[in-house]
This record gives structure tokens, sequence and C-alpha cells, in this order.
């Protein structure tokens, strides 16, 4: 069984780019995860100068990350690919709808729906929740996800 620690330590991310703090759930046809902005994050000191919001591009990666990377680690791992911790990601296309503006220190919970996984290609429709459980925004979100070649 995979757990969600494993996959955590897959992410080909780091602080500041990491963009995700729990996987709450995870399977065959989606994950939930959620992550935390906080305050101190380098774009706030200058998106905007006087009530800082969470850039529109900044919540299309934490979708992209939870929703999609998250759900291609579990998958790949489902499908007992091996591979040494190194992923090839590239994301192929991504159409999001902002509804409400996120704001420092805010919770925010992506829960994504797999629409397909063939070829190493991954389509996930993708919603993001504030704590209010109000849409901040939805999409569908496509990338190329697949263990990367040995030297």
């Amino acid at each position: 069984m995979i757990t969600t620690k494993e996959i955590l330590a897959l992410l080909p991310y780091s602080d500041p780019f990491l963009f995700v703090d729990e996987i709450k759930e995870v399977n065959e046809q989606g994950c939930e995860g959620v992550y935390r902005f906080r305050e101190n994050l380098p774009f706030y000191r200058g998106h905007f100068k006087e009530q800082p919001v969470t850039p529109g591009v900044i919540l299309t990666e934490c979708c992209a990350q939870i929703g999609l990377v998250c759900l291609g680690i579990f998958l790949l791992l489902s499908e007992e690919q091996t591979f040494s911790g190194k992923l090839q990601i590239a994301m192929s296309s991504v159409e999001m709808e902002f509804l409400n503006a996120t704001y420092p220190n805010e919770e925010v919970r992506v829960v994504s729906e797999k629409v397909y996984f063939r070829f190493s290609k991954l389509k996930c429709k993708v919603k993001m929740y504030n704590s209010n459980n109000e849409i901040v925004c939805k999409g569908t979100i496509a990338g190329m996800i697949k263990p990367g070649q040995h030297a």
C-alpha cells in the first residue's frame, strides 16, 4: 500500500515553491490535499502593497501540485513503476476560473478528479476551496508525468 508520506517524499519541489502541506486522501480516481499560504511567502511583498493576495498563477500551481502531481505519483506507484525519485513532469494545458481571493495565512483544500491517465499523460478536474468551503478556483489541468531516465 502506498502511503501519503511516500508521495510527499517524491515531490520534486522544495520551499518556497512547495504548495502541499498534507494529502488527506488519494486513490485511483483523485486526490485531496491542503496547503496554508503562510504570510512570509515572498510573492506577498509585492502583490498588492496594501492588501496582499495570492496570485492566480500560484493558486494554479498549488492545484497542479496536489491535484495532478501527487495523484500522478500515486498512479505511477500503483502501476508498480520503479524510479529513483527523479520524475519528469511537464504541464501541458491548464484552464482555470478564479472565483474568490486567497489571502496570507489562509488554508485551502484542493480536490482533483481524474479524467484520464494514459501514455504518461494525466488530465484532472480540480477545485480549490477556502476555509469557508467556498470555491476559490476550478478548472482542468493536464500534464505529463513519468519516471526519469537513468544517466
